[in-house]
């Protein structure tokens, strides 16, 4: 098995990603999403009603939770890192996102880029497949809008990132706005 995985910018390209999984016959069960709870950053009643988080696409998303992470803040997830994350946060285990992606087989480096980019509110959407399926999840991610890593890593880097910080607390929507603005557009 092999983990790949994409981030976003927005929740509806997330939501594409998943559906695009789902339908190239990659199992929902195989697949994860997990990103910033919107609602709770706006100051809107606590929890996420489903048909509201995942504007009707069903499969996976339809098992969306609302959960905390610690350095993130309240986030919704589905799928089997979501579960991996809800579980370590019941039973008081350290690592949070960075080492659950870890654990999943995703490079520290990487794993390092993608917690922090949740925190900056994005998107996170991860896939265990076989493989030989590898390749064409990593396309699909891609197609559906992908950030650059490389180019957002080195962005991230010039304003003065080191790594993620499990204690640094989620940032308010208006700094992610600010944040991302100073960003060069991403290819469509």
């Amino acid at each position: 098995m092999r983990t790949v995985s994409g981030l976003f910018d927005s929740r509806a390209q997330g939501e594409q990603a998943v559906a695009d999984l789902e339908s190239s016959g990659i199992s929902s069960s195989q697949i994860s999403v997990v990103a910033p709870d919107e609602e709770s950053e706006s100051g809107a009643a606590e929890g996420v009603t489903v048909g509201a988080a995942v504007g009707g696409v069903g499969g996976l998303l339809a098992g969306l939770g609302v959960f905390a992470i610690p350095g993130i803040g309240p986030v919704v997830g589905a799928g089997w890192l979501a579960a991996t994350l809800m579980g370590a946060a019941a039973g008081g285990v350290a690592g949070g996102l960075l080492g659950s992606l870890t654990d999943a087989g995703i490079e520290e480096e990487d794993a390092h880029f993608y917690a922090e980019g949740v925190r900056r509110g994005g998107t996170l959407v991860t896939a265990r497949v076989d493989e030989d399926q590898a390749d064409a999840a990593a396309a699909i991610l891609g197609q559906s809008g992908s950030i650059d890593v490389a180019q957002r890593r080195a962005a991230y880097v010039e304003g003065g990132w080191s790594g993620y910080n499990p204690l640094g607390g989620a940032l308010p929507g208006d700094r992610i706005e600010d944040d991302r603005s100073d960003l060069p557009p991403l290819p469509r």
